[in-house]
Protein backbone atom coordinates (compact mmCIF):
# COMPACT_ATOMS: atom_id res chain seq x y z
CA UNK A 1 0.00 0.00 0.00
CA UNK A 2 1.02 3.51 -0.98
CA UNK A 3 1.82 5.72 1.96
CA UNK A 4 -0.23 8.22 0.33
CA UNK A 5 -3.25 5.69 1.52
CA UNK A 6 -2.05 4.98 5.50
CA UNK A 7 -2.08 7.32 8.36
CA UNK A 8 -0.33 10.61 7.95
CA UNK A 9 -0.30 13.47 10.81
CA UNK A 10 -0.07 17.00 10.02
CA UNK A 11 1.50 19.56 12.56
CA UNK A 12 1.64 23.27 12.39
CA UNK A 13 2.11 26.08 14.67
CA UNK A 14 1.11 29.81 14.66
CA UNK A 15 3.98 31.70 16.31
CA UNK A 16 5.00 35.16 18.38
CA UNK A 17 7.32 35.71 14.71
CA UNK A 18 9.13 34.28 12.21
CA UNK A 19 12.50 34.11 14.44
CA UNK A 20 12.81 30.26 15.69
CA UNK A 21 15.23 30.90 18.27
CA UNK A 22 13.34 33.68 20.04
CA UNK A 23 9.88 33.81 18.89
CA UNK A 24 7.21 31.43 20.81
CA UNK A 25 4.53 28.78 19.54
CA UNK A 26 1.14 30.59 20.20
CA UNK A 27 -1.31 27.77 18.68
CA UNK A 28 -0.77 24.32 17.31
CA UNK A 29 -2.48 21.57 15.19
CA UNK A 30 -1.61 17.95 14.78
CA UNK A 31 -3.92 16.06 13.11
CA UNK A 32 -4.26 12.26 11.98
CA UNK A 33 -6.27 11.39 8.66
CA UNK A 34 -5.91 8.49 6.88
CA UNK A 35 -5.42 8.59 3.48
CA UNK A 36 -7.04 11.41 1.03
CA UNK A 37 -10.68 10.32 2.63
CA UNK A 38 -10.25 9.26 6.22
CA UNK A 39 -11.97 10.98 9.03
CA UNK A 40 -9.13 13.90 10.62
CA UNK A 41 -8.96 13.39 14.28
CA UNK A 42 -7.60 16.83 15.72
CA UNK A 43 -5.84 17.78 18.28
CA UNK A 44 -5.44 21.73 18.93
CA UNK A 45 -3.35 24.36 21.80
CA UNK A 46 -3.63 27.69 22.84
CA UNK A 47 -0.22 28.26 24.38
CA UNK A 48 0.15 31.27 26.67
CA UNK A 49 3.66 31.93 25.22
CA UNK A 50 4.71 34.61 28.23
CA UNK A 51 5.31 37.22 26.18
CA UNK A 52 3.48 39.74 24.36
CA UNK A 53 2.38 38.93 21.21
CA UNK A 54 3.29 41.87 18.38
CA UNK A 55 0.21 43.01 16.31
CA UNK A 56 1.88 42.01 13.66
CA UNK A 57 1.36 38.31 14.50
CA UNK A 58 -1.92 38.69 16.14
CA UNK A 59 -3.29 40.11 12.63
CA UNK A 60 -2.11 37.16 11.18
CA UNK A 61 -3.34 34.22 12.97
CA UNK A 62 -5.60 36.29 15.67
CA UNK A 63 -4.58 35.01 18.93
CA UNK A 64 -3.63 38.56 21.10
CA UNK A 65 -1.57 38.74 23.93
CA UNK A 66 -5.36 39.14 26.56
CA UNK A 67 -6.53 35.96 24.85
CA UNK A 68 -3.66 33.95 25.20
CA UNK A 69 -2.59 34.87 28.43
CA UNK A 70 -6.68 34.20 29.59
CA UNK A 71 -7.11 31.29 27.75
CA UNK A 72 -4.18 29.60 26.60
CA UNK A 73 -2.39 26.50 28.47
CA UNK A 74 1.49 26.96 30.00
CA UNK A 75 4.20 26.22 27.74
CA UNK A 76 5.43 23.16 29.56
CA UNK A 77 2.04 21.04 29.41
CA UNK A 78 1.41 22.00 26.05
CA UNK A 79 4.75 21.70 24.54
CA UNK A 80 5.29 18.02 26.24
CA UNK A 81 1.37 17.07 24.89
CA UNK A 82 2.81 18.32 21.30
CA UNK A 83 6.33 16.53 21.21
CA UNK A 84 5.16 13.17 23.00
CA UNK A 85 2.39 12.74 20.17
CA UNK A 86 4.64 13.82 17.59
CA UNK A 87 7.74 11.51 18.94
CA UNK A 88 5.16 8.58 18.84
CA UNK A 89 3.96 9.27 15.57
CA UNK A 90 8.00 9.29 14.14
CA UNK A 91 8.67 5.92 16.19
CA UNK A 92 5.75 4.34 14.45
CA UNK A 93 7.10 5.12 11.11
CA UNK A 94 4.24 7.30 10.44
CA UNK A 95 4.87 10.72 8.07
CA UNK A 96 5.07 14.11 9.94
CA UNK A 97 3.34 16.22 7.20
CA UNK A 98 3.33 20.24 7.11
CA UNK A 99 4.10 23.06 4.88
CA UNK A 100 7.43 24.49 4.87
CA UNK A 101 7.49 22.56 8.41
CA UNK A 102 11.38 22.85 8.69
CA UNK A 103 10.04 26.32 10.69
CA UNK A 104 7.39 24.63 13.03
CA UNK A 105 10.23 21.67 13.68
CA UNK A 106 13.22 24.11 14.69
CA UNK A 107 10.79 26.42 16.51
CA UNK A 108 9.27 23.67 18.22
CA UNK A 109 12.72 22.27 19.32
CA UNK A 110 13.37 25.58 20.53
CA UNK A 111 10.45 25.75 22.74
CA UNK A 112 11.40 22.40 24.55
CA UNK A 113 14.72 23.28 25.31
CA UNK A 114 13.73 26.61 26.46
CA UNK A 115 11.66 24.82 28.78
CA UNK A 116 13.76 22.50 29.82
CA UNK A 117 11.62 19.25 28.14
CA UNK A 118 13.54 16.80 25.96
CA UNK A 119 13.38 17.90 22.40
CA UNK A 120 12.01 15.84 19.63
CA UNK A 121 15.03 14.77 18.19
CA UNK A 122 16.04 13.39 20.97
CA UNK A 123 12.85 11.85 22.58
CA UNK A 124 13.71 9.84 18.87
CA UNK A 125 17.10 9.13 19.58
CA UNK A 126 17.86 11.41 16.22
CA UNK A 127 21.72 12.86 16.12
CA UNK A 128 21.57 14.81 12.57
CA UNK A 129 19.20 17.12 11.00
CA UNK A 130 17.87 14.52 9.40
CA UNK A 131 16.82 12.19 11.85
CA UNK A 132 13.71 13.59 12.66
CA UNK A 133 12.19 11.31 10.15
CA UNK A 134 9.77 10.48 7.93
CA UNK A 135 8.71 14.30 6.70
CA UNK A 136 7.02 15.27 4.39
CA UNK A 137 6.75 19.04 3.09
CA UNK A 138 5.00 19.60 -0.24
CA UNK A 139 6.66 23.22 -0.10
CA UNK A 140 10.46 20.78 -1.01
CA UNK A 141 8.46 18.65 -3.11
CA UNK A 142 6.85 21.16 -5.24
CA UNK A 143 10.23 23.16 -5.64
CA UNK A 144 12.09 19.98 -6.70
CA UNK A 145 8.81 18.49 -8.91
CA UNK A 146 8.75 22.04 -10.41
CA UNK A 147 11.79 23.95 -10.60
CA UNK A 148 10.62 27.02 -12.55
CA UNK A 149 6.99 28.06 -11.15
CA UNK A 150 5.54 30.96 -11.93
CA UNK A 151 4.70 33.16 -8.85
CA UNK A 152 4.47 32.56 -5.11
CA UNK A 153 4.67 29.35 -3.31
CA UNK A 154 2.94 29.90 -0.50
CA UNK A 155 0.17 27.46 0.83
CA UNK A 156 -2.32 29.47 -0.93
CA UNK A 157 -0.88 29.34 -4.04
CA UNK A 158 -0.04 25.83 -3.82
CA UNK A 159 -3.65 24.72 -2.94
CA UNK A 160 -4.69 26.54 -6.66
CA UNK A 161 -2.29 25.26 -8.25
CA UNK A 162 -2.94 21.60 -7.27
CA UNK A 163 -6.84 22.32 -7.24
CA UNK A 164 -7.21 21.88 -3.66
CA UNK A 165 -10.09 24.13 -2.83
CA UNK A 166 -9.58 26.30 0.62
CA UNK A 167 -11.23 28.78 2.29
CA UNK A 168 -8.41 31.82 2.29
CA UNK A 169 -10.12 32.99 4.85
CA UNK A 170 -9.46 30.02 7.27
CA UNK A 171 -5.97 30.28 6.43
CA UNK A 172 -3.27 30.90 9.34
CA UNK A 173 -5.12 29.23 11.84
CA UNK A 174 -2.96 26.01 12.58
CA UNK A 175 -5.80 23.63 12.20
CA UNK A 176 -6.79 24.85 9.28
CA UNK A 177 -3.30 24.86 7.47
CA UNK A 178 -3.12 21.08 8.41
CA UNK A 179 -6.25 20.05 6.16
CA UNK A 180 -5.37 22.06 3.62
CA UNK A 181 -1.25 20.62 3.57
CA UNK A 182 -2.92 16.75 3.99
CA UNK A 183 -5.04 17.75 0.95
CA UNK A 184 -2.39 19.42 -0.84
CA UNK A 185 0.08 16.60 -0.63
CA UNK A 186 -2.96 13.92 -2.04
CA UNK A 187 -3.24 16.02 -4.70
CA UNK A 188 0.30 16.36 -5.76
CA UNK A 189 0.30 12.06 -4.99
CA UNK A 190 -2.22 12.19 -8.01
CA UNK A 191 -0.47 14.73 -10.06
CA UNK A 192 3.14 12.69 -9.76
CA UNK A 193 1.41 9.32 -9.21
CA UNK A 194 5.05 8.14 -8.57
CA UNK A 195 5.44 9.98 -5.23
CA UNK A 196 3.38 7.52 -3.71
CA UNK A 197 5.75 4.70 -4.98
CA UNK A 198 8.66 5.60 -3.26
CA UNK A 199 9.09 4.33 0.03
CA UNK A 200 8.64 7.21 2.82
CA UNK A 201 12.23 7.06 4.11
CA UNK A 202 13.72 7.12 0.80
CA UNK A 203 11.26 10.51 -0.19
CA UNK A 204 12.50 11.46 3.04
CA UNK A 205 15.86 11.36 1.59
CA UNK A 206 14.72 13.12 -1.33
CA UNK A 207 13.69 16.30 0.18
CA UNK A 208 16.28 16.58 2.31
CA UNK A 209 18.87 16.41 -0.79
CA UNK A 210 16.28 18.82 -3.27
CA UNK A 211 16.49 20.78 -0.21
CA UNK A 212 19.88 21.48 -0.18
CA UNK A 213 20.04 21.73 -4.02
CA UNK A 214 17.46 24.26 -3.88
CA UNK A 215 19.13 26.33 -0.71
CA UNK A 216 22.53 26.13 -2.12
CA UNK A 217 21.46 27.76 -5.59
CA UNK A 218 19.49 30.35 -3.34
CA UNK A 219 22.08 31.47 -1.38
CA UNK A 220 24.44 31.99 -4.29
CA UNK A 221 21.85 34.04 -5.59
CA UNK A 222 21.37 36.07 -2.62
CA UNK A 223 25.03 36.83 -2.32
CA UNK A 224 25.88 37.46 -6.06
CA UNK A 225 23.33 40.60 -5.23
CA UNK A 226 25.02 41.74 -2.36
CA UNK A 227 22.64 39.81 0.50
CA UNK A 228 24.85 37.72 3.42
CA UNK A 229 21.87 37.78 5.90
CA UNK A 230 19.31 35.66 6.63
CA UNK A 231 20.47 32.60 3.93
CA UNK A 232 19.07 30.26 3.87
CA UNK A 233 20.36 26.97 5.86
CA UNK A 234 21.46 23.71 3.88
CA UNK A 235 19.83 21.26 6.62
CA UNK A 236 16.49 19.84 6.63
CA UNK A 237 14.10 19.34 8.12
CA UNK A 238 16.12 21.08 10.72
CA UNK A 239 19.06 23.65 10.70
CA UNK A 240 22.40 21.96 9.88
CA UNK A 241 23.39 21.23 13.75
CA UNK A 242 25.98 23.65 14.80
CA UNK A 243 29.76 22.52 15.21
CA UNK A 244 30.71 21.62 18.68
CA UNK A 245 33.23 23.33 20.28
CA UNK A 246 35.51 22.76 23.55
CA UNK A 247 36.22 25.17 26.04
CA UNK A 248 39.69 25.24 28.48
Amino acid sequence: MSWLEGMMVGFDTETTGVDTSRDRIVTAAVISREGADGVPIRHTWLIDPGIEIPAAASAIHGITTLQASAEGARPEDALEEIAGSLAETLLAGIPIVGFNVSFDLTVLEAELSRHSLPTLARRIGADSATGIRPIVDPLVLDRHLVQWRNGKRKLVNLCGAYGVVVNTDDLHSADADVLATLDLVCAMGHAYQTLGEVDIQDLHDLEAAAHRKWAEGFRAWLISRGRTEDLPDLGWPLPTPEPSTIGP
